[in-house]
């Protein structure tokens, strides 16, 4: 297993996937905690349901002189390019986040290697949160990231003692 990845949640401002409102990523190599970023991002035309507002407190203001994905791409795609990217609900939610909005944009999306921690544990990330005493700011997408981080890093570490 490797200790080197990247952890990444995405917040939507609607029910589209490709609404891309908050981008949360750390990434860990060798199993230390080398970068955090949070970054907000301008949705298509700055629209938002009120009931994802509700969901994790970000609003059209905040994001209304913030970068567009396509934008923001530069900066995070040597996070994801070629890494492990690890994600709570990844498979059902965030890589869909990504590769729908990379589509949108009409970006290529790169090769990387997924991880879900839902699928590892088969529980929501409060409750596993709660069980390994991780701090967490649930739905702020740098607190979620840090919390799979960690997560995966509890798997790594169960994984590797059970190789020998």
């Amino acid at each position: 297993m490797s200790n080197s990845f990247t952890a990444i949640d995405f917040e939507t401002a609607q029910g589209k996937r490709w609404s891309i409102c908050q981008v949360g990523l750390v990434r860990v190599e060798n199993g230390i905690t080398k970068e955090q970023l949070s970054v907000l991002v301008q949705p298509p035309n700055n629209f938002y349901w009120d009931s994802f507002i509700d969901i994790h407190g970000i609003t059209p203001e905040q994001t209304a002189n913030a970068q567009t994905f396509d934008k923001v791409w530069k900066q995070i795609e040597p996070f994801i390019k070629n890494q492990n990217l690890v994600a709570h609900n990844g498979f059902s939610f965030d890589f869909h986040c990504l590769n729908q909005t990379l589509e949108y944009y009409d970006i290529e999306p790169p090769k990387y290697t997924g991880y879900c921690t839902y699928r590892i544990f088969g529980n929501n990330l409060a409750s596993l949160c709660q069980k390994y005493r991780i701090p967490l700011n649930h739905h702020d997408a740098l607190s979620d990231a840090m919390a799979c981080a960690e997560l995966f890093m509890i798997y790594s570490e169960i994984y590797d003692r059970a190789k020998y």
